[in-house]
């Protein structure tokens, strides 16, 4: 029961704090960086997909740890480093095959992929707790 707990409270931040970080924050950034490589409207699937396996991997590399310690911040540590590590392995190997792709998109990929999954890796620890 707590893995489901933990997942629903990682999987929710993530997927509310993302779809607002697209929506209204970098897609203006994405369109004139790589406009031309994107689809016009998303793969839903695809994108279910993802969330649903990054939040059960958040779950287990991140809050598990945390919930057996019971620290926050090796929920908020180990959030972040995944995310460091997931979003840098798809924004470098992009930089390293894709022509538009820019330094600009690595960086903000990273850091963004950091924060992203430290902040849902704190929300699932909290909502483990519960």
């Amino acid at each position: 029961m707590t893995f489901l707990k933990a997942f629903a409270g990682a999987a929710v931040a993530f997927l509310v704090i993302d779809a607002v970080w697209i929506a209204f924050v970098v897609k203006p950034f994405y369109d004139r960086e790589v406009g031309s490589l994107l689809r016009e409207s998303p793969n839903l699937a695809a994108g279910a997909a993802f969330y649903l396996l990054y939040a059960a991997g958040i779950v287990l590399l991140a809050v598990n740890p945390a919930l057996t310690t019971a620290s926050m911040k090796t929920a908020a540590i180990n959030g972040a480093v995944l995310g460091a590590v997931a979003y840098g392995t798809y924004t470098v190997t992009n930089y390293a095959v894709l022509k538009q792709w820019s330094m600009s998109l690595v960086v903000s990929d990273i850091l963004w992929g950091t924060f992203l999954t430290a902040v849902a890796a704190v929300c699932g620890y909290f909502v483990g707790r519960l």
